[in-house]
């Protein structure tokens, strides 16, 4: 399962490049707006830290199909390859993820709630759908049983699309998704630290570095036992 990054914070943005396996990044209106910036050169300095081709996946806002495309192409030239517009699953969304599937795009269904919400998105030709895990949650539903679904439903059909789950606020919802055969995942950076943390493994290293510091001394490091010529 690939991980992305669900923020539009730069500063986040770098420092989970830099320390984990990221494959891209994905915003949405609420993110963006966040930010108190202006739109074209906050896109252009995900776009510098990701890289060239890496994933990006911005959201269009339109109300209306034809708009919601131009705005996408318009995301387009800014954004380059790697790009997905996000697009909600309305009615005149789904007519807009077929004409940018036809327009060679890789449209990012979003909003998606529901097992037939991304049957319907994925027959129109959406290259992801973007399930809310946290959201069902929310509501009663099983998130991760609503993903386990979507991911049968694909498998039955024969269906290329695949899944970015989203909406997260545990880790065991990671997982849930991970086990369930999502193909990606969208975190935001506070949960994505709290993958790696666990008080037994901060126990493990610990003893580890005590032990080197009582035979060799504190703060001696492997290049001090072994120099170079």
């Amino acid at each position: 399962m690939l991980l992305l990054l669900d923020t539009a914070d730069v500063r986040a943005i770098a420092r989970a490049i830099d320390l984990f396996p990221i494959a891209g990044v994905t915003t949405n209106p609420t993110l963006i707006a966040r930010e108190r910036r202006p739109l074209g050169p906050l896109l252009d300095e995900i776009r510098a830290i990701l890289g060239a081709g890496a994933m990006l996946h911005a959201q269009v806002v339109a109300p209306d199909a034809e708009t919601m495309v131009t705005e996408a192409e318009r995301l387009r030239d800014r954004l380059g390859a790697g790009f997905h517009p996000k697009v909600p699953v309305t009615a005149q969304g789904l007519k807009a993820i077929r004409r940018l599937a036809d327009a060679g795009f890789a449209p990012t269904a979003t909003a998606v709630v529901t097992p037939l919400q991304a049957l319907i998105a994925a027959r129109a030709g959406a290259a992801f759908v973007a399930p809310y895990v946290n959201r069902v949650d929310a509501i009663g539903g099983d998130g991760v049983r609503v993903v386990a679904d979507i991911v049968r439903l694909f498998d039955t059909h024969h269906l290329p699309t695949r899944l970015l789950t989203a909406s997260f606020k545990s880790a065991q919802q990671v997982l849930g998704v991970a086990l369930a055969g999502a193909h990606t995942a969208t975190l935001a950076p506070d949960l994505l630290d709290t993958l790696l943390a666990h008080p037994l493994t901060d126990a493990g290293v610990e003893g580890f570095l005590a032990d080197w510091a009582g035979a060799y001394g504190p703060a001696t490091t492997v290049l001090d036992l072994l120099p170079g010529d």
